[in-house]
């Protein structure tokens, strides 16, 4: 069965391009992003695992840990990020975990047999301190990731795991948030002191309350 919001991610523990890792000790108290690619060596997957790369420090300062992984041997891997490293200038700087059996690929359910039945699909899971998966998406092997997209979830993540908010279509760190309909006037008055805005009595804007 798919893995649904809200669910504990499966833990493991596999060879990654960084040792050995048992996946819940290595996220610690950290956020975590698991992605997968259909294979080592293709074109797109090349251009994904070097944005990653240039966005780390951007994942860092928001306490989120990253790794990718394929069914590709680890021997192929550090071969494969070479190339990596020469074509997208830059320097892989993240866990690549080596799946071979097909452990974590069955776990996360990232083979679909209708669209490849040896390759996994574009998977990526966001997963929380709690262990828990905060977001799923799946992409075709023909489209590459956003992972500026991937950011913008995790601030939305983030703030709305602390504050009773959701954030609107489009939104962006620093933009004003949504109160949550189970918040009253009343109690919005307390807990967002800068004031808010109502469109309608569901709609209801403030300004981001950590900024």
């Amino acid at each position: 069965m798919a893995l649904r919001l809200g669910d504990i991610a499966p833990n493991f523990t596999a060879e990654t391009t960084e040792g050995t890792i048992d996946f819940h000790t290595w996220l610690g108290d950290s956020w975590g992003i698991l992605f997968s690619h259909p294979a080592d060596y293709t074109p797109v997957c090349t251009t994904e695992l070097g944005a990653t790369s240039k966005l780390m420090a951007e994942f860092q300062k928001r306490n989120v840990k990253v790794a990718a992984v394929s069914v590709d041997p680890l021997e192929s891997h550090h071969g494969w990020i070479k190339d990596i490293n020469e074509t997208q200038s830059t320097t892989v700087n993240f866990p690549i975990i080596a799946d071979p059996n097909r452990v974590v690929a069955t776990a996360y359910d990232m083979i679909h047999p209708n669209a490849d039945d040896k390759m996994t699909v574009r998977s990526v899971f966001i997963i929380g301190p709690d262990k828990k998966i905060k977001l799923t998406i799946t992409y075709p092997a023909s489209t590459g990731r956003n992972f500026i997209e991937l950011l913008r979830v995790i601030d939305s993540l983030q703030l709305t795991s602390k504050f009773r908010v959701a954030t609107p279509a489009d939104w962006k760190e620093g933009q004003d948030c949504i109160i949550t309909p189970a918040v009253k006037d009343e109690e919005a008055k307390t807990l967002f002191p800068k004031g808010f805005r109502t469109v309608k009595p569901y709609l209801r804007y403030t300004p981001q309350p950590n900024r």
